[in-house]
């Protein structure tokens, strides 16, 4: 990859974007529409140009995957799987047992219609599933959500930085719509990181023994670990939420997306904006640590009379947005499902439909 302008798809520019944040393993069991990361990865494995590069092994099914993943992990390296909905369905015991573990790891779920199989169009049903746990136990994930190809490249390597920082399991969620959209873009500048793993299992080298598990039999022992990991979300949540405005420091009403749906949303705010009326758009970036905080100041900040929450589901982030705002009540939501996309007219037609509009 050179430093020229790039036309690629989404999911190939996440692969790229996680070879050169240092990838050192990558095991998974191909399912669509995350196809082309494992695709790029097997042509570029070997690649003198990614000499961190050392695993790639396609598993025999989504639970020996993210066990392999795990086993990789706990030595200390930068190790990631993909996968869609059903099979991320089958990561989450794994993933609870590397919560429990606190090994760092990357999970990217390229998102699709459901439940049950679904089809190939993109949903964001799965955002219960990555930001409450999904999983078994009390425990938390660290959640990303890009919107465009150009994140899709820059965001792995935050992933492994947050993923190592806190010793966390990391998800990028992405859709089936912004895995296969191909745009035009200036590949980012993206250094290897060396992260601190005086934690990791070396087997049998060094006197030090690291052991990693999750199995705690003493109540006492894992009443202090709970507390401990608590302790960890607390953290995460007060220091690592990310967001973006658009045109929010004057707006009245403000459309709130995540992934595609905010590009989407975007373009709504601009049209509205032609007809003079005050929109704006929050994207929250990372889903998990919700931005509450940046939320709760917009509307306090006695202009902005509605929010209406744009999701492909039924409405899952709707309630973090609820929990986030000073009047729940202002909330609006607009919606489509099965693999579809609204039109900007949809939604801008919702908009219109808020009371303060009427």
């Amino acid at each position: 990859m050179s430093a020229e302008r790039e036309f690629l798809k989404g999911n190939e520019a996440l692969a790229y974007g996680a070879l050169k944040a240092g990838l050192n393993a990558y095991f998974a069991y191909p399912i669509t529409p995350s196809s082309e990361i494992p695709e790029t990865l097997a042509r570029e494995f070997h690649n003198p140009n990614y000499k961190e590069f050392k695993v790639f092994l396609q598993a025999a099914s989504e639970l020996e995957a993210i066990n392999m993943v795990i086993g990789a992990a706990s030595t200390g390296e930068k190790v990631m799987t993909a996968t869609s909905g059903p099979g991320f369905s089958l990561k989450q015991e794994g993933i609870s047992y590397a919560a429990g573990m606190e090994v760092p790891l990357l999970v990217v779920n390229v998102n699709r219609a459901g439940p049950g199989l679904g089809n190939l169009g993109p949903e964001q049903s799965d955002y219960f599933q990555a930001t409450k746990g999904g999983g078994h136990g009390g425990y938390r994930n660290i959640v990303l959500a890009p919107n465009s190809v150009q994140e899709m490249a820059s965001i792995p390597k935050l992933a492994f930085a947050l993923a190592f920082k806190y010793r966390n399991p990391a998800v990028i969620l992405a859709d089936a719509f912004l895995g296969q959209l191909k745009e035009d873009i200036v590949f980012p500048e993206i250094t290897e990181e060396k992260f601190d793993a005086s934690w990791a299992a070396t087997g049998s080298r060094g006197e030090d023994r690291h052991i990693l598990i999750s199995l705690n039999l003493d109540f006492e022992a894992q009443s202090a670990h709970s507390d401990h990991l608590m302790k960890k979300y607390e953290a995460i949540d007060r220091s690592e939420s990310r967001s973006e405005s658009y045109l929010t420091d004057d707006a009245e009403i403000i459309l709130v997306a995540y992934g595609i749906a905010s590009r989407l949303c975007k373009q709504v705010v601009n049209d509205l904006r032609l007809k003079r009326i005050k929109a704006g758009l929050f994207r929250p970036i990372t889903l998990c640590p919700f931005p509450h905080r940046e939320l709760l100041d917009l509307s306090s900040n006695g202009r902005v009379r509605r929010f209406v929450v744009v999701e492909l589901n039924m409405g899952q982030m709707l309630q973090d947005v609820k929990l986030s705002v000073k009047d729940p009540t202002l909330v609006d939501f607009a919606y489509k499902l099965g693999g579809l996309l609204p039109t900007t007219k949809e939604v801008e037609k919702k908009v219109l439909e808020a009371p303060i509009y009427v």
